[in-house]
């Protein structure tokens, strides 16, 4: 009796309600750190359990997709949605994908996969402070590795959580995300270079090269990477020129603090 209500369920959903949903999850995929396999793959799971056809053409900055009822042509539509902020989080990718896996094996409703989605949108972010000391720790181990020693480690340590949080801060504000880089960039490097100045540790320089790594774009520059191995080209290149910019970001708030501090043998 239960396999008879799903069933029906399937031939009734409208496409309008599968693409609101399928955007939905495809865009937060995508602000989460997801690759365009990624997004096909879970996304096409469900549209296929539910018996419609799923064309979708990802961006960076948000998602175009067709679906279209395999035993209703008419019933079809194709929609576009903005994705929101970008912000990493590979716990949701995880969750997502075990919610598109149980709608396969189990047969779930579109009501119940509306549910489980809404309750991993509930769940709650990374708080700052727990973040900010990983992003500190691990800028401490990198400086460690580039031969600093100890005091060059906290420094850096210190420079690593004080930038993030400014980071955080400007975010909050809704500063574009650019201007957010540059000035973490240039509190971080302010912080490691008053380092360099006063002679702090053995090799202060390896504090100022590796406090800005924590701004480095992994996940956009690995997901780009990923995308051109598999043909999404336009998103590939979208990353790429993220990632580019996010760099040259760097680049600009180190520079500038590096100028105005008077250190030319960096």
């Amino acid at each position: 009796m239960l396999e008879y209500k799903d069933t029906t369920e399937k031939v009734k959903i409208p496409a309008q309600r599968l693409a609101d949903l399928i955007l939905d999850i495809g865009t937060y995929l995508l602000a989460s750190g997801a690759h365009c396999g990624r997004l096909n793959s879970n996304l096409g799971r469900m549209a296929s359990t539910w018996e419609f056809d799923l064309h979708i053409d990802p961006t960076f900055k948000g998602l175009l997709i067709t679906v279209k009822d395999m035993n209703d042509p008419a019933n079809t539509v194709t929609r576009f949605k903005n994705s929101p902020p970008h912000n990493v989080h590979l716990a949701v990718l995880t969750e997502i994908s075990h919610l598109s896996w149980k709608v396969k094996e189990e047969k779930l409703s579109i009501t119940e996969a509306e549910n489980e989605f809404a309750a991993i949108k509930a769940k709650p972010y990374y708080k700052d402070i727990y973040v900010a000391i990983a992003v500190g720790l691990s800028c401490a181990g990198l400086c460690l590795f580039s031969l600093g020693d100890s005091m060059n480690a906290m420094v850096t340590f210190v420079a690593a959580f004080l930038g993030y949080f400014v980071r955080v801060a400007f975010s909050k504000k809704n500063f574009n995300s650019m201007i957010c880089i540059s000035i973490a960039a240039f509190v971080t490097t302010l912080i490691t270079g008053l380092g360099r100045l006063y002679g702090i540790g053995a090799h202060p320089e390896a504090a100022m090269a590796t406090g800005v790594l924590y701004l480095i774009p992994g996940v956009p520059l690995i997901n780009c990477v990923i995308d051109l191995i598999e043909g999404y080209l336009s998103s590939a290149i979208n990353r790429a020129l993220f990632g580019g910019f996010i760099l040259l970001c760097i680049a600009a708030g180190m520079t500038l603090c590096i100028t105005l501090m008077g250190i030319n043998n960096f």
